[in-house]
């Protein structure tokens, strides 16, 4: 009898190992992470010399700032998640292409309406790219890279809010080729092609096991909703406060409800809404996103005021402005780069220990200012500056890693988006809020009283953010 002998089964191929990010790879996102915040706060110390080049009112020169501002902060989300359904490396290279393009027509803009309309391209292109980055990293990184991957994502975004001035002031001095305040524009297009030929050679291609479609409704109603209040707050100093402005801030809080309702539904329903409420469950978004609020909110608002207090009111140079925030930018990467180990030995007492800093620097910085402001100089802001920039390099990057804590791969997209669009958000609202004060209290007070008053101000944010650092987690993972 002949036995019959089947062939063996084929052996069952291996498990497709998870896309990892090169230290080139984690260089090359964090550029791209890079310009979006360098562009938002660029123009601070170009304003008065595109306004006298433009002939633009201030009412246009504060839609070259909140145009780009408001594109950005509305996209974003939906960046995340497209990058989510087609690739995030594919949405990454196409953001930095669009980028570069916007860039471009900004430099070469030939009127003050040209320049607002080429900004808010391009802060459309900035809401495709950003995303990305932070959603790549949490989906290609672990353990100690992926702490370390995030830190420095902290210290690049601070290192660049505060890089967009010093390096504006720079370019608009040094008049490169005649370019005069089109340099800070145009500067970005060799980077950017730099940055599309690297992220073809070390980006990963990542994207959601389980990509959900678009959410319309809840993309409308949360662009609504930050329209609502970002372009009144930003344009109705200027514009002197129209019908308009009350009629839109009124309509913001029912836009959010609106927003909020849709998003939960669709979320019980079982769909995936743009912004899932139950991420909001979290432990690290529950607590730690609220605190990036009053901190970007302080931030945004400290930096424009500043640029404006140190040309304005200390007839400091573009050059000089810029560089007068050198002792800040320094300080803030030395505490970025010591915050990982030092959150490992003292937990999040380390982001209470900033924002303690942070509150004694401003503080400082208000007494040195009303102690003797006509004869400031670089050197008497250098101490409170430093301070200050401590402070702030041992909040943002750990707060970052915080809120990101325990987002699941396939939701890192979208956890992304939350996060980067409430930075976003409160840097605009800062400029908005905090400039607006600043800029309305300087005709009766004085630029040095307008100063310090918004400093107490931002004091008075820093505390509650202090205060809300004790709710965090002891420990981070």
């Amino acid at each position: 009898m002949t036995r019959i002998v089947g062939k063996p089964a084929a052996p069952s191929p291996p498990a497709a190992s998870p896309p990892t990010l090169s230290a080139l790879g984690l260089f090359t996102v964090l550029l791209g992470a890079s310009l979006p915040l360098i562009d938002f706060f660029i123009v601070n110390v170009a304003l008065p010399t595109i306004s006298a080049d433009l002939h633009a009112s201030a009412a246009v020169l504060e839609l070259v700032v909140a145009g780009y501002g408001v594109a950005y902060a509305v996209l974003l989300v939906l960046g995340g998640r497209l990058g989510d359904m087609f690739g995030r490396r594919r949405l990454f290279l196409a953001g930095m292409a669009a980028f570069g393009l916007t860039s471009l027509a900004c430099g070469l803009a030939p009127s003050a309406w040209a320049l607002v309309a080429a900004r808010v391209a391009q802060g459309a292109a900035a809401a495709l790219m950003m995303p990305q980055v932070l959603a790549t990293i949490h989906s290609s990184t672990s353990g100690k890279r992926h702490a370390r991957a995030i830190s420095l994502f902290g210290a690049t975004a601070g290192l660049s809010m505060v890089a967009g001035q010093i390096l504006g002031g720079v370019l608009v001095a040094a008049d490169i080729a005649g370019t005069d305040w089109r340099a800070i524009f145009l500067v970005n297009v060799p980077v950017a092609v730099a940055g599309l030929i690297l992220t073809v050679r070390t980006v990963p291609e990542t994207r959601s096991a389980n990509p959900a479609p678009v959410d319309g409704p809840g993309t409308v109603l949360l662009a609504v909703s930050l329209l609502t209040l970002l372009a009144p707050l930003t344009e109705g100093r200027a514009a002197g406060w129209p019908l308009w402005t009350w009629v839109s801030l009124t309509a913001f809080p029912l836009a959010a409800a609106a927003f909020y309702l849709v998003e939960r539904r669709a979320d019980r329903a079982g769909r995936t809404p743009l912004v899932p409420p139950s991420l909001f469950e979290l432990p690290g978004m529950r607590r730690a996103l609220p605190m990036v609020l009053p901190f970007a909110t302080g931030f945004g608002g400290f930096m424009f005021v500043v640029a404006v207090a140190m040309q304005e009111g200390l007839h400091y140079g573009p050059v000089k402005a810029g560089l007068a925030l050198t002792p800040l930018a320094a300080a803030f990467f030395a505490a970025s780069l010591a915050g990982p180990r030092l959150v490992s030995r003292y937990g999040s007492r380390v982001v209470t220990t900033g924002g303690v800093m942070q509150g004694v620097g401003l503080v400082l910085l208000a007494l040195t200012v009303g102690r003797d402001w006509s004869g400031l100089s670089t050197l008497d802001l250098a101490p409170a500056l430093a301070l200050a920039g401590f402070g702030q390099g041992l909040q943002l990057p750990l707060l970052m890693r915080f809120v990101l804590t325990g987002v699941p791969a396939e939701r890192a997209g979208v956890g992304s988006g939350v996060m980067v669009t409430t930075q976003q958000t409160s840097l605009a609202l800062g400029v908005a809020t905090l400039g607006t004060l600043f800029l309305s209290l300087t005709p009766g007070h004085g630029m040095r009283d307008a100063l310090v008053v918004v400093l107490m101000v931002q004091v008075a944010g820093v505390v509650l953010t202090t205060l809300m650092s004790l709710r965090l987690p002891r420990t981070l993972a």
